[in-house]
């Protein structure tokens, strides 16, 4: 954690947590893409998760190249240590379809270490730019638009999907359960038959004729 008082301890806390581009990183966000069904004159809006890496208070802003068509929301917060938030990002009605149903627009979001207790209508006009002690984590997005029919079909496989999971599932519970019962079946089935062959020990040897034998006989 930062210790200390003043924005040269805050400014010192900021730098022991640059990022080599390949290690550590203040946030992590999910999806990786922003994935829109697209129907005409229809709003459609999709989610990212993020999630607090650090100790520490993270700022992040939500920028795109396309602010009149796409409405995000929040789209700059403070979030907690450890914490995570949820960023909806909505894609307006659109009265025509995009050529080949791609889409050029791009989002970037910025995160940044920020003092403790800070607020989002407190933050400083320089924490999102690059300063001496200071680093900006930068995570672009893609923006993809997908079929509403691709969609109803990817959710109809994920519940298909689903389904097989737990019909395989509920088999392997139901031969666990055949086997065990064959199991015992055999237990009894042995003790049955043990209970025949020891009855015909005793009729062979018991019945009209008792063996008997002297104690002389076993010298």
């Amino acid at each position: 954690m930062c210790c200390g008082k003043g924005r040269e301890s805050f400014l010192s806390c900021c730098s022991s947590f640059k990022s080599d581009g390949g290690g550590f990183h203040l946030i992590s966000v999910h999806p990786d893409e922003l994935r829109f069904p697209f129907e005409l004159k229809k709003e459609s809006f999709c989610d990212l998760k993020v999630v607090n890496n650090t100790e520490h208070r993270v700022a992040f802003k939500v920028k795109t190249s396309a602010p009149m068509k796409f409405f995000v929301r929040p789209n700059m917060g403070v979030i907690k240590a450890q914490d995570s938030c949820i960023i909806r990002v909505n894609l307006r009605g659109q009265r025509k379809y995009p050529p080949n149903m791609e889409c050029k627009d791009k989002f970037l979001l910025q995160s940044a270490i920020v003092p403790p207790n800070s607020d989002v209508d407190e933050l400083p006009k320089y924490t999102f730019t690059e300063g001496i002690g200071r680093t900006i984590e930068e995570c672009k997005f893609r923006v993809v638009y997908i079929y509403p029919g691709a969609v109803h079909l990817q959710n109809s496989l994920q519940r298909l999907k689903e389904e097989r999971d737990s019909a395989v599932k509920q088999t392997q519970i139901l031969q666990e359960e055949l086997d065990i019962l064959k199991r015992q079946r055999s237990r009894k089935g042995f003790g049955q038959r043990f209970r025949s062959w020891w009855s015909s020990i005793m009729s062979a040897g018991c019945g009209n004729h008792m063996i008997s034998v002297h104690p002389n006989e076993l010298n």
